[in-house]
């Protein structure tokens, strides 16, 4: 619950993909399962960013500080 948990989020949100959409499907699991404590007032605002703008700014990022995904995501 902190600037710095909030800032991991987002960088997660820019560069990896799989997370991104485990993250708009479940923001509480997702970010659990990361080892990333939210608060719900930050969850909340977390996922009312809008998912599309994230992925258009995803896509600007180098692809050598992106996620590749694995076989299993």
């Amino acid at each position: 619950m902190s600037q710095a948990a909030v800032e991991r989020i987002l960088g997660k949100l820019i560069t990896d993909d799989a997370f991104r959409d485990r993250f708009f499907a479940n923001p509480a699991v997702a970010s659990f399962a990361a080892g990333i404590e939210l608060s719900g007032a930050e969850l909340d605002a977390l996922s009312r960013l809008p998912k599309k703008a994230l992925a258009r700014i995803s896509k600007l990022v180098d692809d050598r500080i992106c996620r590749v995904p694995a076989a299993e995501d």
